[in-house]
């Protein structure tokens, strides 16, 4: 199954991160998360910190395009397969970047993705 990171990872259980994380879960993927409080959701621990993550297939963000260039390069580095957008993430800059390094991006919802089987 495919790893997962959710880039924004809330502890609010009316955050859209974390309703992806409860549907990620429920779907079968493993799943990391990133966010501003550590704590967890479903029992997955939310992490604060940059840590070294590997074999990660996608990156979903729900950070906005300021927050999101703390981790250009930690994204960068660890070469997934593809980032999602998710609304109000969108990011020429960060897509820019993406495209250089041969990473697919889509502008998409993750829940939308979801909810078709098209994740």
């Amino acid at each position: 199954m495919k790893k997962v990171l959710v880039l924004g990872a809330s502890l609010n259980a009316n955050r859209y991160s974390n309703i992806a994380i409860k549907k990620l879960l429920l779907k079968g993927f493993e799943i990391l998360g990133i966010g501003a409080k550590e704590g967890k959701v479903e029992g997955l621990t939310i992490l604060t910190e940059h840590k070294a993550m590997n074999d990660i297939h996608t990156v979903t963000v729900y950070l906005n395009p300021v927050n999101q260039r703390l981790y250009y390069d930690y994204i960068l580095e660890m070469n997934p397969k593809r980032v999602i957008f998710n609304p109000g993430s969108e990011n020429k800059d960060f897509e820019a970047l993406l495209t250089e390094n041969d990473i697919q991006y889509e502008k998409a919802c993750t829940l939308v993705m979801l909810s078709l089987n098209q994740f």
